[in-house]
């Protein structure tokens, strides 16, 4: 399952963007009306990359710092120019590069560099489980003709 693409992985899920100059409430809003936990930050007049804003950016960049969330604009807080990952590369890539940079969340890009998705250390766990739920099958198939 590891090695599945990044985009099957991204696949029917709905992306969350913002400009640089939204504030830090409305993002954070924006974030809790689709449950996401990430916001890709774009470039407004080409539509690349910039940045991604994370529940941990607003935790420890914003709440644990006394800012004003409705006057503090998301380029201040986010992560600029995050690493990222191509839709085609494997599953197992995104998971060790998010693991050696110590981050949960990873941009996926097209060649423009215009994003498509977020990919997360969370997606693994469907992943986990979906194995589970297979090592079960076939434990209770083994035990059956026991």
């Amino acid at each position: 399952m590891p090695n599945r693409a990044v985009i099957k992985v991204i696949q029917n899920r709905d992306l969350l963007t913002s400009t640089p100059e939204k504030s830090v409430r409305a993002v954070a809003a924006h974030m809790k009306q689709y449950g996401a936990a990430a916001v890709l930050v774009v470039d407004p007049e080409h539509g690349k990359l910039i940045g991604i804003c994370t529940e941990r950016d607003l935790a420890f960049k914003v709440l644990a710092e006394g800012l004003d969330p409705n006057t503090t604009q998301v380029h201040e807080v986010m992560t600029h120019n995050p690493q990222t990952i191509e839709p085609e590369k494997p599953f197992a890539h995104a998971l060790h590069m998010m693991f050696e940079g110590g981050f949960r969340h990873m941009p996926v890009i097209d060649p423009l560099g215009r994003p498509i998705g977020v990919i997360s250390s969370r997606d693994a766990l469907g992943l986990e489980i979906a194995d589970f739920g297979h090592e079960l099958e076939q434990r209770d198939a083994v035990t059956e003709i026991l």
